[in-house]
This record gives structure tokens, sequence and C-alpha cells, in this order.
């Protein structure tokens, strides 16, 4: 695999317990890539994930930082659920204003099995992780809007060497 594969950006979509950090990280090795997850970077500061206003503070300035970081041709993979569709198309036509191709990786998994991977989560308080609750997590279904197929097409494919 080449070593430096151009800038791209990487945007990981889905639910608490979709799989997405453990997909970043399996990213990050093999691409490489600069993996930024505002979960992590928050618990490390000491702050509430659920300060709103905090999270979008630096989920901005981690924008800011992805985009000079595809300036200079590394790629960029972002943790941050991207639940709602003006989001991603926010990201989207901002690094193809870059010339930087862009990947959409949606996480379908199924709410049982959301349930299920949280409630394992939530007895493990692990740094960067936040107990979520199977009331919560029937709030966020409602707030999440998947991403159709025609929103799917307008992103780029992985590499050959990363599709499954």
């Amino acid at each position: 695999m080449d070593a430096s594969p151009g800038p791209r950006l990487i945007l990981l979509c889905g639910l608490p317990g979709s799989g997405k950090t453990t997909l970043a990280e399996r990213l990050a090795r093999e691409i490489p890539g600069v993996r930024l997850c505002p979960d992590e970077w928050l618990a490390d500061l000491g702050v509430d994930l659920f300060d709103e206003e905090t999270r979008d503070r630096l989920e901005r300035r981690f924008w800011e930082h992805a985009q000079d970081l595809l300036r200079l041709g590394l790629c960029v993979i972002l943790e941050y659920g991207f639940w709602a569709r003006s989001e991603r198309d926010e990201k989207r036509l901002g690094a193809r204003a870059l010339g930087v191709p862009v990947e959409l990786h949606y996480l379908a998994t199924p709410i049982d099995e959301l349930r299920r991977r949280l409630d394992a989560r939530n007895g493990e308080g692990r740094l960067g992780t936040v107990p979520v609750s199977r009331e919560l997590l029937e709030e966020y279904v409602k707030l999440f809007q998947a991403p159709d197929d025609d929103e799917l097409g307008l992103y780029d494919e992985p590499p050959p060497d990363r599709r499954g």
C-alpha cells in the first residue's frame, strides 16, 4: 500500500455504539490518516461530553484543522457521528472546494445491536465514552437523519485496497 495516498476526507456516520471508533482507529492505522474524535478530546480535557456549546466549538476548530491537514496532503478521519444531512453536506462541499475526495462511511447498525453494544460499553466506563441509556438511545434514533442512496451516491468510493 502506498504510504502517502494523497489527501482524502473520511466522515464516519452513525449512532452511538455503531462502531465508529473501531472503524476510525483501523482506518487511521491502515491509510494512515489523522483521526479527530471530539468525545475523546472532551474527555481528556475534563469537559462534560454533553456540553453542546464546547462540543460545537471543538468541532468547528477540528474542521479548520482538518482543512489545513487536507491542504498539506494528509488524510483526515472525522469521527463526529454526522447525524444531520446538513453537517455531512457542509463537510463534503468544503473538502470538494479543496479538490479533495470525500468518503462517507455510514454504519447502519440495527437498534437491538446498538442496545447490546451500549449496555456492554456502559459497564466498561472507558475514557471518551459516555453512558447512553436505552431511553437516550431512543431519543437519538428520532433525531438521526440516515443517509439515503441518493446522498450516499454523492461521495467517493474508498480506494480499491480498502473496499470490502
